[in-house]
């Protein structure tokens, strides 16, 4: 039988969550700076020494905040794929097109949190960016990335598609390819995983582009943009044509909804 937590631990709990809801909201609206200690004890109504007991500096704080961020997106990819998954019943372009626009829709909605987490380290955070990671960002990191390798070998165990031979990668990149693909413990050729980076890259850099505004030059909603990186994408991992993407009709890939036939 499993024991209950008791009050005190309960209340632990409790108070290790306003802190990091804490920190993230000064994270978001005044920026790295005005994370501190400090301020995140004095908007909770506890002082600075205090927190201490809970974590043990601010690093390690920001660390658990940055945790929680990828758990989070995670979440929200991972609710959209199971989504697409049972009104497609089961469509693989689906499952592709959710994991994909629920990425986009998060990095919009949270633009800090997505520059904290993917972009250029903020200023005073950059210790967050080192290698290797801690422990509770690389668990939760890689909580992320399994979505979307999941996906990947999905795809590939049920639908595979053609991929560079070993020969034909340059020697360097392959050797990278091999050393990462047996990180990973998978069982693809080397050209299925050169592919998945390749997707990963696209899909990366246009939501990046977009988040940072840096498609505003040209484009005042890039959303149609983005239905072409999907279409891209899916001559990539050899889903057929560009079509069922819904390219003209952006409410075919609205977050969460199935491709149009």
């Amino acid at each position: 039988m499993v024991q209950a937590p008791s009050r005190r631990d309960r209340v632990r709990a409790a108070t290790i969550e306003e802190i990091k809801d804490t920190a993230r909201q000064l994270l978001v609206e005044e920026g790295p700076d005005a994370v501190s200690l400090r301020a995140i004890g004095r908007a909770m109504g506890m002082t600075a020494p205090a927190i201490y007991r809970y974590f043990g500096s601010r690093e390690d704080l920001l660390q658990h905040v940055v945790g929680d961020i990828f758990t989070e997106i995670a979440a929200d990819i991972h609710a959209s794929i199971v989504r697409a998954a049972e009104a497609s019943g089961g469509d693989m372009s689906a499952k592709l097109i959710a994991a994909c626009q629920a990425f986009r829709s998060w990095a919009l909605a949270h633009r800090p949190e997505f520059g904290l987490l993917f972009g250029t380290p903020l200023p005073g955070l950059e210790a967050l960016h080192d290698k290797p990671a801690s422990d509770v960002v690389a668990e939760c990191a890689g909580k992320f990335s399994l979505e979307f390798l999941t996906l990947f070998f999905e795809l590939w165990s049920r639908h595979p598609f053609p991929v560079p031979a070993d020969e034909e990668i340059d020697p360097g990149l392959l050797a990278q390819l091999i050393r990462y693909r047996d990180a990973l413990g998978a069982d693809l050729p080397a050209g299925s995983v050169l592919i998945f980076l390749r997707c990963w890259v696209r899909l990366y850099g246009m939501v990046s582009l977009e988040v940072f505004g840096h498609l505003h030059f040209a484009l005042d909603d890039p959303a149609a943009l983005f239905d072409y990186t999907l279409a891209e994408l899916a001559a990539l991992l050899g889903l057929g044509s560009p079509s069922p993407f819904g390219l003209g009709q952006p409410s075919a890939l609205a977050p969460g909804a199935a491709p149009q036939p």
